[in-house]
């Protein structure tokens, strides 16, 4: 075992940082007994390599590094052997770094960088984020959120921050805390063949944020979550690092207790130019959505060639089946922890923006219920093109049909209606061309039409089957 890891490592200095330093962490006093911590020796493997310019820590097969935070610095390759595992310390009193600066209520740093470049994560190992540990008892189809004010201990898995050049390949990444992979002001991001294997019990447990970046691209991964598994955003604490855009996202397979692939709620800013295409979603709550809650933009996204499975959860999680969803309605007025995040500063109303020109290319779903496209007001929503769309409708759980879920908003979170293949209310320029609706042999409970639009226009259907 140590002579392939010796091998692998050669290939990886050849290839990548060839004539810079490698260290193995165990070198310089951690145990990797899965019981110390480790997170002194590996900080300072990294802040020796970074001192000499670059290099690899190579973390040896056989061992567990448990440690808390630790900084990742330029020019660094964390290279895991297939049985080495870095796992999150589950002692939540070592956590005091914020994973979204001043706001301390959603989460804390565990690995992180702020201001790199040429950041590489890569090997067979694991990185484990220990994330039942931060939980409390176990429910139904989730685990109970420990009560928290206006600082919450658990952390983030991997938090990069105005890091160019940075790659993720290969790796099996599971167990979040909370999110998993954020990347917030990056430029030039790569994550390809990992697997991403959250516990699909743990709220808030996103797979990947992508939040103010650009030039990004998520390819060959296999992603659970128990909220959404790629995640595009703009959020409110970074906003000086602008929009986010030039994104693409291929063959992925993914399931979500909440949305599997979504665009939102936080944006503040401008979301564009964006492909998603052939995809896997499996036993998700909602499939391909746009949820637009703040006064950013969402414009030029495209998704094609995906099939997609979606079924009813509870309530705990947001999403009510839908294959396809593209909203924008203003978010509730502030009144929780952290209402001074969600709405500009001194403030505690927003307004919503634009979601307009998105395409959905040769969609094949099966779920419980239609899609649902909706907006505050006509112009909100607007130039939405559905074309070959398949609807496989099947009652698959106990849980209430025709319900289409609008949370966070202002109204009443819920719309109960008859269950139909599209669903439009307060949107313009609506084009469906072909629509195949299957609602199986037997009797779909509160079955209602191909399409129905409330208050829409010029919303134009074509070519319905059968």
């Amino acid at each position: 075992m140590r002579r392939i890891f010796t091998v692998a490592l050669m290939i990886l200095v050849t290839l990548h940082v060839a004539g810079q330093l490698l260290v193995d962490p165990i070198q310089l006093g951690a145990k990797g007994d899965g019981k110390t911590d480790d997170a002194a020796a590996i900080q300072q493997a990294i802040d020796q390599c970074s001192e000499q310019g670059g290099g690899i820590i190579a973390f040896s097969p056989g061992h567990t590094y448990l440690c808390g935070p630790v900084r990742l610095k330029s020019n660094v390759v964390l290279f895991l052997a297939s049985t080495a595992v870095i796992k999150a310390n589950p002692d939540e009193s070592i956590y005091h770094l914020s994973a979204f600066g001043a706001n301390e209520g959603e989460g804390m740093l565990w690995l992180y960088a702020d201001g790199a470049e040429n950041i590489l994560i890569t090997g067979q190992g694991v990185i484990d984020g220990n994330g039942v540990a931060f939980m409390g008892k176990e429910l139904d189809d989730s685990y109970e959120l420990k009560p928290v004010t206006t600082f919450d201990p658990r952390p983030h898995v991997l938090t990069l921050t105005d890091v160019r050049n940075v790659t993720v390949r290969d790796v099996t990444i599971k167990d979040g805390a909370y999110w998993t992979l954020h990347f917030v002001g990056c430029d030039g991001v790569v994550v390809d063949g990992i697997n991403l294997l959250n516990n699909l019990k743990i709220r808030n447990g996103d797979g990947i944020d992508i939040d103010h970046s650009r030039n990004v691209r998520i390819a060959n991964c296999h992603i659970t979550s128990g909220d959404d598994c790629i995640c595009l955003k703009n959020r409110r604490e970074s906003e000086k690092y602008g929009s986010c855009h030039d994104i693409v996202v291929t063959n992925c397979v993914m399931t979500s207790r909440s949305c599997a692939i979504k665009i939102g709620s936080e944006n503040v800013d401008s979301i564009y130019n964006v492909l998603f295409d052939n995809c896997v979603i499996t036993a998700s709550n909602r499939g391909l959505g746009i949820q637009n809650r703040d006064e950013g933009t969402v414009t030029d996204v495209v998704f094609s060639n995906i099939l997609l499975d979606c079924r009813l959860w509870s309530d705990v999680w947001w999403g009510k089946a839908e294959p396809i969803y593209v909203t924008s309605y203003p978010r509730a007025n502030g009144n929780h922890k952290d209402a001074n995040w969600r709405f500009p500063k001194g403030q505690t109303t927003g307004r919503c923006g634009e979601v307009s020109r998105i395409w959905f290319n040769n969609i094949q779903a099966t779920s419980e219920n239609g899609c649902f496209i909706g907006g505050d007001t006509h112009d909100k929503v607007n130039h939405i093109y559905l074309n070959n769309i398949t609807l496989a409708m099947r009652k698959v759980t106990a849980y209430e049909s025709g319900v289409y879920d609008k949370r966070p908003c202002r109204d009443e979170g819920f719309i109960r209606d008859k269950v139909h293949g599209i669903m439009v209310e307060n949107a313009s320029d609506i084009i469906v061309n072909g629509l195949i609706m299957d609602w199986g042999k037997d009797n779909f409970p509160n079955k209602g039409g191909a399409h129905k639009e409330t208050n829409a226009r010029n919303v134009i259907v074509k070519a319905i089957a059968p």
